[in-house]
């Protein structure tokens, strides 16, 4: 339950604000500063074994057009690419940024292609473990619009940083296509992302930014392939268009399907389920551009995955609310869903779950609770996913439970 009184405060104090602002701000600029905001992020990690056709064994004289969908707009727009998990330097020998001609198509608008410089360069080298920011692209982008984004890698790439579950299609094509508008004549689509790591905008609005560190609940699983209808983007086109214009905040999805507060993928030989939540911090939330506010959405995979009693898991939920607020971020924890007909559920791992929700909801670290098994659970059976909700698996909401989960945020949380 949200205070009330806290939720008058809050609004108040955000009132208060944007009116300091906007009296703050200069005659001529009509608003604040331009700044650097992030406005799309996804985490990235090593390749799976089991993935050798793309993940593993990388690119050769290869182009990859990705799609995704920015939260905040902005004047202009530059991109974040990461080498984090390669083997070797990584060579990009020509990017480029433009609007998709309809959603989820890799043809772009005609003139909105534009050329990405990484130091005034078209080419640059990402080195082991680095990451390249390129320069300011002088492309405006709208709140919630789409953008395709492509890379032509030279030479072979070896082991990708790959996100494996993006519920986006990526496109493959033969050579430098970089440049071309047309996006037919691919010969491969991939749901993953590759090598692109975040983008940020220029813009006089954004005040920050929300990360949410989640798993599959958060990463999309369950929701429809390229439609965008993961709770986070329902969250972000809440926030765009009701937040006041002085203050958006981008929304960053650093989730993990198949993620873990205390165990590491690699540890179940699935190093794409990544490093866990507690190890994933510095990376994934502390380093994000203009970060304000941490939505965690972790515990059910050491739940049902693991078997890790609620002892284990309230700790490193408290670890990763002191760590988050020592580095002065505003910190909201989510519930953990029910998942009563999933293959790994349990009675003892069901009573793991609810005393890990009995202490969240009770006195703990966080800054605020988002009680996403209220939200999610079947009133008959509240060991269930709601039939209206479910995805079919019994375990991730549909596209109708996400935006029921992107309703139920209270925005004055963020």
């Amino acid at each position: 339950m949200i205070n009330r009184r806290r939720a008058a405060a809050a609004l108040a104090a955000l009132g208060l604000l944007a009116t300091t602002l906007v009296g703050a701000a200069g005659p001529a600029s009509g608003g604040l500063p331009p700044r650097w905001v992030g406005t799309w992020g996804t985490a990235l990690t090593a390749p799976s074994l089991a993935n050798t056709g793309s993940s593993l064994n990388g690119f050769t004289d290869q182009s990859i057009r990705q799609l995704v969908r920015v939260s905040l707009g902005g004047q202009k727009v530059r991109l974040r690419f990461t080498n984090a998990y390669g083997t070797q330097p990584l060579t990009i020998g020509h990017a480029t940024v433009g609007l998709p001609a309809a959603p989820g198509s890799p043809t772009l608008q005609p003139g909105s292609l534009r050329e990405v410089t990484f130091n005034g360069s078209a080419s640059t080298v990402v080195y082991k473990g680095a990451e390249v920011l390129s320069d300011p692209v002088d492309l405006p982008v709208a709140a919630s619009q789409d953008l395709a984004v492509t890379l032509y890698l030279p030479t072979a790439t070896g082991a990708t940083s790959w996100h494996w579950t993006a519920r986006q299609t990526s496109y493959v094509y033969a050579g430098d296509r970089a440049g071309d508008v047309d996006g037919s004549g691919q010969t491969a689509a991939y749901n993953h992302f590759y090598y692109l790591a975040g983008i940020e905008v220029l813009t006089p609005t954004g005040l920050g930014t929300v990360v949410v560190l989640g798993d599959s609940i958060s990463d999309g699983s369950g929701s429809t392939l390229g439609a965008n209808t993961r709770w986070p983007d329902y969250l972000a086109s809440r926030i765009t268009g009701t937040w006041p214009a002085l203050a958006d905040p981008g929304v960053l999805n650093l989730s993990l399907a198949g993620n873990q507060v205390t165990r590491d993928g690699s540890t179940l030989n699935s190093p794409a389920l990544g490093d866990s939540a507690l190890a994933r911090l510095d990376d994934d939330v502390f380093s994000q551009p203009g970060v304000r506010t941490v939505i965690v959405e972790l515990g059910i995979n050491d739940v049902h995955l693991s078997g890790y009693p609620a002892d284990r898991i309230i700790a490193g939920l408290r670890q990763l609310a002191i760590q988050a607020k020592d580095r002065g971020l505003r910190v909201v924890v989510a519930t953990l869903g029910p998942f009563e007909g999933y293959s790994s559920w349990t009675a003892d791992k069901e009573a793991v779950r609810q005393a890990v929700n009995a202490w969240l909801r009770g006195d703990n670290e966080f800054d605020g609770l988002l009680d996403f098994d209220q939200v999610l659970r079947d009133p008959a059976a509240p060991s269930k996913v709601l039939p209206a909700y479910d995805s079919g698996d019994h375990i991730h909401p549909n596209d109708t439970g996400a935006q029921a989960l992107a309703a139920a945020v209270p925005l004055w949380l963020l």
